[in-house]
């Protein structure tokens, strides 16, 4: 009975400290952590995720680490490995959101549906963070983060907090990143708006008592829909696979 006491009460310790990981995680990755998720739902999906992942790590993680002593040490660290992990994946999110903004006030589609969402988005913005969600979840890519999160567990050990230079070094070339991303899937829609400006003004130019702003908005307009059908796919397959190399290499330099 001892025995099997011990056994129990290191099991449970296992899982709570791959658990402290595992939450910050998948609280942030796109499509489990969406706000309008309910928090049980997230908490179930920790709870199983942390029931795969611990026999993996089991190895890694040091019976001398993760007793009840080193309990509120353990908590902070492994919480923000988990959470530095969350914020670089949630960054393409946001990249999408930021490319979807730029995109919308380009064409004068930023208010439309914009507030279906949790989240106050544009319209393309909007279309974009769902399609991108979707394409996650058909390309298994929440399966490469769960396996990249056992990896993580081979360079960061358990209870060490990550160095504060060198994660601050990696989190100024991911939001570098993010936002050069977001310019590239955004770049053909502000091309044309500045294409239709130019346009708009020599037109002015010639024929000042044409009112071009009637005449050029329905063009704008139709111009932003017509390349949101036709580049949709080419953006959200740019998107996710970013979102798959980070995955592959999450502290590279990408």
């Amino acid at each position: 009975m001892a025995e099997a006491i011990d056994l129990s009460r290191g099991l449970l310790w296992l899982h709570l400290a791959v658990l402290l990981r595992v939450g910050p995680a998948i609280a942030l990755f796109p499509g489990f952590g969406e706000q309008a998720l309910p928090v049980r739902i997230k908490l179930v999906i920790a709870l199983m995720v942390t029931v795969v992942m611990a026999p993996a790590v089991a190895p890694f993680v040091p019976s001398s680490q993760v007793a009840p002593g080193n309990v509120v040490w353990l908590a902070l660290s492994e919480s923000a490995v988990g959470l530095l992990i969350g914020l670089g994946i949630r960054l393409f999110v946001m990249a999408l959101q930021t490319a979807g903004s730029i995109a919308g006030q380009s064409t004068s589609l930023s208010h439309i549906l914009g507030s279906v969402g949790v989240t106050p988005l544009p319209a393309i913005g909007h279309f974009l963070v769902i399609g991108g969600i979707a394409l996650v979840m058909i390309l298994g890519l929440h399966v490469r983060a769960i396996q990249m999160l056992v990896l993580t567990y081979g360079i960061f050990p358990v209870g060490v907090f990550p160095e504060a230079a060198s994660v601050g070094q990696w989190g100024m070339r991911q939001v570098a990143g993010a936002f050069a991303l977001a310019f590239t899937l955004a770049a053909p829609f502000v091309i044309v708006s500045v294409l239709y400006n130019l346009t708009l003004g020599i037109i002015n130019r010639a024929m000042p008592q044409l009112m071009v702003v009637f005449v050029g908005a329905p063009v704008i307009t139709g111009l932003g829909l017509l390349f949101l059908f036709l580049l949709a796919p080419t953006i959200l397959t740019i998107w996710a696979n970013a979102l798959d190399r980070f995955l592959a290499n999450p502290l590279g330099g990408g």
